[in-house]
């Protein structure tokens, strides 16, 4: 039996066929029952959930020739002809394909007609927030005074995009979600009367995949049969939908856990030789980790953990991680979601997606365990706090030495040019005797000072224009310097505040603060230059700050003497009459 089949033979005819949607079914049903049917109503919510065959039995159940009923009969003529689709009086009309004037104002030409074949004319509009203004419009007088003998019910996935005068005029309900359970007892329903065997783990798996929606749920129970042979097995399902194993699943969770980026990489390969999808394998990770959240939260309940066989790997992967990192965790898969679907690169941004969370340590914030030098095995813990310690150390003897007004230059190594003109930039050697550092320590006062001026607010205003240039000339760069914001402008240099060392250090880098520059000169027309610190130490730095005046950063255009141009006579006027503020006035 095709899928097109099975959803016809197990698509609802009744209102008591209709799964999760009792709260409708009983206003719905109260309302034939004394006679005080509206004239207008609207169905939202997600797809699959019943909309339109909510509406198709509220047509049969009002011009059922035994009714009005509550149900109705489907043995009648009337009951019958709308199933098939042969009465005239019933219309049903997709608004995605007949969206213009036109044909709103063929309805409303034909409503006042009396219906010819049976009690009410009733016009199914789908997906009703495709129409046009204009024809919105003609469908506004329609409703205002509608004929006793219509009936209209308007059904769509995005309410929000109607207008408000429509909805007024309607009454309105809501579909939700259909639950797991429900969804799950509805598929075993529909296995046995198809005398399709199925396991009980892989009917979960199939109605968690399905998002609520019950079409959606047949659809893919209709698939995993084809693939099984008329058996569905867990493993089945997870193949023919492109999700993940659970050995798999765990492989993942390890190296993201210790932060071994070498073991990361191949797995991602071989999802990808195996044909997985980037996109697809993202939405399960945090299907996964909300599942450990879950898990950790609310240890006494029942955590949906549909997609795991092996529970006791399961419990021990979720000891491994502290509740806040799963937070930070879900957060960031969740953001690299929304970028993968429109990347040109996909299996890069989801490489990228794991390398970050993999840094992130048990507080969620600071990194995680370093790899091993040689052999990618993750680092002793008492080696990483001994570092840690001396990272600290260095930390605080830096800080002195910026107190005191000194700055450190990379030993060994002579100013270049962007330095001797930038006094705050500085770098020192790391204590294995290795490359450079690039830590900062910097005088704040001037950007305490300049942290309200124009420029500064000129910059944060264009940061996301910064963010998307930075993107398109290298990823890697960008998934580092989005974790900083812009705090301050001065001295031809834009500071810009990390939550997250690893973030700020490896934006330090040579070659990535190079590139930063670069799209600062390009966006801000002069050489701009790049400085850092730590979020923690600005806002220390804030509350403590007196009041200072420093020299702004200038983002106008010099001429060729170095010296910037007079303002036009109007600008100045201008600057008289409202002052030196910048407001962007944004259309929505």
């Amino acid at each position: 039996m095709s899928h097109i089949a099975l959803y016809r033979a197990w698509r609802p005819q009744t209102f008591r066929d209709m799964v999760g949607q009792q709260h409708i079914i009983q206003t719905l049903q109260n309302a034939i029952r004394e006679q005080r049917v509206s004239h207008a109503y609207l169905f939202n919510g997600p797809r699959g959930t019943g909309k339109t065959t909510a509406a198709k039995v509220m047509a049969k159940a009002i011009n059922c020739e035994r009714g009005p009923a509550t149900e109705p009969c489907n043995e009648c003529d009337a009951c019958r002809g709308i199933t098939a689709g042969t009465i005239m009086d019933v219309v049903e009309i997709d608004a995605a394909s007949n969206r213009g004037i036109d044909e709103i104002r063929d309805i409303r030409d034909k409503v006042r007609y009396a219906p010819s074949e049976v009690r009410y004319k009733v016009y199914i509009i789908d997906e009703v927030h495709m129409l046009t203004s204009e024809a919105f419009n003609a469908l506004l007088k329609t409703l205002e005074e509608p004929p006793g003998h219509v009936i209209f019910i308007l059904a769509t996935t995005e309410p929000h995009k109607l207008p408000a005068t429509i909805i007024s005029r309607c009454q309105r309900f809501d579909f939700r979600q259909v639950s797991l359970p429900e969804q799950t007892e509805r598929l075993r329903q529909i296995c046995e009367a198809e005398e399709i065997s199925a396991e009980a783990d892989a009917l979960a798996y199939i109605a968690r995949l399905s998002d609520g929606g019950m079409r959606d749920a047949i659809s893919l129970l209709e698939q995993a049969s084809a693939f099984g042979g008329g058996r569905i097995t867990l493993d089945g399902a997870v193949e023919v939908t492109g999700g993940l194993a659970a050995e798999q699943f765990a492989q993942l969770a390890d190296a993201i856990q210790t932060g071994n980026a070498a073991d990361i990489l191949p797995l991602v390969e071989g999802l990808m030789q195996a044909g997985k999808s980037p996109d697809k394998c993202l939405e399960n990770l945090i299907y996964y980790f909300r599942d450990l959240l879950v898990l950790k939260l609310a240890p006494g309940g029942r955590a949906s953990t549909e997609r795991i066989v092996d529970q006791q790997r399961y419990h021990a992967m979720a000891e491994a991680f502290s509740s806040d990192r799963l937070f930070r965790m879900i957060d960031i898969l969740n953001q690299y979601q929304n970028e993968i679907r429109h990347a040109s690169l996909p299996q890069t941004i989801f490489e990228v997606a794991l390398m970050k969370v993999s840094t992130l340590s048990n507080d969620g914030g600071a990194p995680a365990a370093a790899s091993g030098a040689s052999n990618g095995m993750p680092a002793a813990s008492g080696d990483v706090k001994l570092m840690q310690q001396r990272i600290d150390t260095l930390e605080r003897k830096l800080e002195e030495i910026a107190k005191a007004g000194v700055h450190p230059i990379a030993e060994g190594r002579p100013q270049d040019s962007a330095a001797s003109k930038n006094p705050n930039r500085g770098a020192f050697r790391s204590a294995g005797g290795g490359g450079v550092l690039p830590r900062q320590t910097i005088k704040l006062d001037p950007y305490l000072a300049a942290a309200d001026s124009q420029a500064t607010n000129q910059v944060r205003m264009r940061w996301n224009e910064i963010l998307q240039r930075v993107k398109e000339a290298r990823i890697t760069v960008h998934a580092w310097l989005v974790d900083g914001e812009p705090v301050s402008a001065a001295d031809n240099t834009v500071l810009v505040a990390f939550k997250n060392t690893m973030h700020r250090e490896t934006t330090e880098k040579p070659a990535n603060r190079e590139l930063i520059e670069r799209i600062f000169q390009e966006a801000f027309g002069r050489p701009v230059h790049l400085a850092t610190v730590m979020f923690k130490d600005w806002s220390a730095a804030s509350v403590a700050a007196p009041a200072q005046v420093a020299e702004p950063l200038r983002m106008e255009q010099q001429d060729e003497s170095g010296q910037v141009p007079n303002q036009p006579e109007w600008v100045e006027e201008a600057v008289k009459l409202f002052g030196e503020d910048l407001v962007v006035v944004e259309d929505k």
